[in-house]
């Protein structure tokens, strides 16, 4: 089917604006032009692609499973303009990574302001998502590498995986509201007795700590799910429960909060860097990735 290129890219602009206005403005073309062009494109693929009242646009299901094929290509193909521009120096170009705010806390921060002294005429983007989303940013070309707890269920033989440091989750209390537990050491059972504090269901951590429980015959039922480790510290230091946390984001409060012994050691998991085994990488993705050699 012979469809022009550009007919994709405004279909693009306003599915994700859903706005036929906002992509007129992005493209610098009429809005009229744009409502024509997606006119066309619906009369190609004999499908309509959205649905517009007075007040809003939204994709139809074919709609979505469009955008879900053109995003990728959209991305990648600016990928490509990006790299031929920024040719073989290294005075410009961008870095796209996803990475959650734990990781880019307690682990990127260093690497980033080194790399970015360095090399100061590269932009650099950094987008916050857990481990899980950050497989679905690296997946439609939304960035051009992860870094990601391992395992993580939604990585698989077409990624290039290395690891880059090996760590060890706690369960951590606040010696003000559980001192009593400091010199005990706990069974899973036992610890079903306290109130869970971790990370929401869509993290590799919930993943890899429900499947410890599952291990051993047991259903984990938190008491809260967040989306921040460092929330998680918070709260169990006001004593609303136990939390679960790796362990390097522990050695700041080690004075109120102390990790709790278990009957069964939890085993370690690791810290990866992640690119696209499909996708050629630009020389300043390259270049920071041997910062971690």
């Amino acid at each position: 089917m012979d469809i022009s290129y550009e007919l994709y890219k405004v279909f693009y602009y306003v599915a994700v604006s859903l706005s036929f206005s906002e992509a007129s403005r992005k493209l610098y073309i009429s809005q009229s032009a744009v409502s024509q062009s997606i006119k066309a494109l619906e009369k190609k693929l004999n499908q309509t692609l959205f649905i517009r009242s007075t007040k809003k646009v939204q994709l139809t299901p074919e709609g979505e499973i469009l955008l879900r094929h053109v995003e990728p290509a959209i991305n990648l193909i600016r990928r490509g303009e990006a790299q031929i521009l920024e040719a073989s120096t290294m005075n410009g170009g961008q870095i796209r990574i996803g990475a959650s705010d734990t990781i880019c806390r307690y682990f990127l921060v260093p690497y980033l302001n080194r790399f970015h002294k360095e090399y100061p005429n590269i932009h650099i983007k950094v987008t916050n998502q857990t481990s899980v989303k950050c497989v679905d940013l690296l997946e439609n070309g939304s960035v051009d590498l992860i870094f990601t707890n391992y395992p993580n269920s939604r990585l698989d033989h077409s990624f290039h995986i290395r690891f880059l440091a090996e760590f060890h989750d706690l369960f951590i209390a606040s010696r003000k509201y559980y001192g009593e537990l400091e010199h005990q050491v706990l069974s899973f059972q036992e610890l079903l007795d306290y109130p869970i504090l971790m990370l929401d269901r869509k993290s590799t951590t919930s993943e890899f700590l429900h499947s410890m429980f599952q291990q051993h015959q047991l259903d984990l039922v938190p008491e809260i799910e967040l989306g921040s480790n460092d929330l998680l510290l918070d709260l169990a230091s006001i004593g609303l429960g136990i939390a679960f946390v790796p362990d390097f984001c522990l050695s700041q409060r080690l004075q109120e909060l102390f990790p709790i012994a278990l009957k069964s050691e939890l085993p370690s998991r690791k810290l990866a860097i992640v690119h696209s085994e499909r996708i050629p990488v630009s020389n300043a993705v390259l270049q920071f990735m041997n910062c971690f050699c």
